[in-house]
């Protein structure tokens, strides 16, 4: 059913790599939203007006901001394909993000408002009179949230949208929420027992935690989120299976948006090729990856010394005992001041973010260490993160 509605509105709905197909797939989740929810909403306040029933009125205010989530959705992929001007050089492609987060806290708010209303009916519970027809559009609307959520689901995946998953689990939850408002009425309808408050708050409370992950999960890309380590992986590969790249290390990569990726590494050549090849080089593997991978990559030069039988030597011990150290940490950067009372053994260490020791501790536990190979040794030691 999803891809039949893509299929229909969208030619070439599966090519999301193409951004206006991808925005349109995002405009055509949005508009499915608005329909279903106002179809939804004017169902609910129909029966809920007649019967006089609390907790159905609110599910159908719940639907209409549902729309208004649908809407918020619309406009930030619209607003999102914007090309880059003066004052967003990199585009406008994060607002799709604000939308998510914003979804978000509407989930959150609906959250709190339903355990308002609940603890409210719990205090003072009213004893709803209604029919069988009015069951079964409670629970054709059920059905409806979770085809809403499927879509949402689907869709999501397709283009690779934290906004459009954002609402799938909300659709889930106004599901879950219209579940209990219909277990209550079949309790209420042929018991004397009166459970809409105590469900109803704990649906709020499913909610609200819901909601408090949504807003973290939208809000990682906006604070800077580690990229995916098959992102990371795929560039490293790639970057060194060109001729001529020694290593790499301090790879940077920064998400602006689906489809808007920067990235900047140090790339290490061999000092003694000449500078106007590996600069050719460089430039050859700046182009492929963005007419290949759409990434515009910024590479930093580092000439290695390879020729120095001494110096590589050296080098081979400080990695071995960093590794002993630190297994998942790397030295890059590394040349030797050989002099005649004492040698500076220059080099970086990257170490991750789990290590415990401070920069300091790192410094000194790894000068230390390259003491130990020599008396002569002075380590000059930069220590990155990441």
């Amino acid at each position: 059913m999803t891809d039949l509605i893509l299929r229909t509105f969208v030619r070439d709905y599966k090519n999301t790599e193409d951004p206006a197909v991808r925005e349109k797939c995002g405009r055509v989740a949005g508009l499915v939203g608005i329909v279903t929810n106002l179809m939804l909403f004017a169902a609910k306040i129909l029966i809920g007006t007649l019967f006089r029933s609390v907790s159905i009125t609110a599910d159908a205010v719940n639907n209409l901001t549902d729309s208004g989530s649908a809407i918020v959705t619309m406009v930030g992929f619209k607003l999102a394909s914007k090309p880059a001007d003066e004052k967003h050089p990199f585009g406008h492609a994060r607002i799709e993000y604000l939308s998510g987060v914003i979804v978000s806290f509407i989930v959150l708010f609906l959250g709190l408002e339903l355990g308002m209303s609940s603890i409210d009916k719990i205090l003072h519970p009213e004893q709803n009179i209604l029919t069988p027809a009015a069951l079964i559009v409670l629970l054709l609307s059920i059905l409806m949230k979770i085809w809403q959520c499927l879509f949402y689901r689907r869709v999501g995946k397709l283009i690779h949208s934290d906004a459009v998953a954002a609402t799938a689990k909300d659709s889930r939850n106004d599901a879950v929420s219209t579940a209990v408002v219909l277990v209550g009425a079949v309790i209420s309808l042929f018991t004397n027992v009166n459970l809409d408050g105590w469900l109803g708050a704990a649906v709020a409370l499913f909610i609200i935690i819901s909601g408090v992950q949504l807003i973290l999960d939208t809000a990682d890309p906006l604070l800077g989120q580690a990229p995916d380590e098959e992102l990371v992986e795929k560039i490293r590969e790639k970057i060194l299976s060109y001729d001529g790249i020694i290593g790499m290390h301090d790879l940077a990569v920064h998400n602006y948006g689906v489809g808007r990726c920067f990235a900047s590494v140090h790339c290490e050549v061999s000092a003694e090729e000449d500078i106007l090849e590996s600069h050719d080089l460089i430039d050859n593997i700046e182009r492929d990856f963005k007419t290949q991978d759409n990434i515009t990559l910024v590479i930093h030069l580092d000439p290695v010394v390879t020729s120095d039988p001494r110096t590589t030597q050296v080098k081979e011990r400080v990695e071995a005992l960093c590794r002993a150290m630190y297994p998942h940490a790397s030295v890059h950067d590394f040349r030797v001041v050989w002099g005649v009372t004492h040698s500076n053994l220059v080099f970086d260490i990257a170490v991750p973010f789990s290590v415990q020791d401070t920069d300091s501790e790192v410094r000194e536990r790894m000068a230390d260490a390259v003491k130990a190979i020599d008396p002569q040794f002075r380590a000059v030691i930069t220590v990155d993160r990441g």
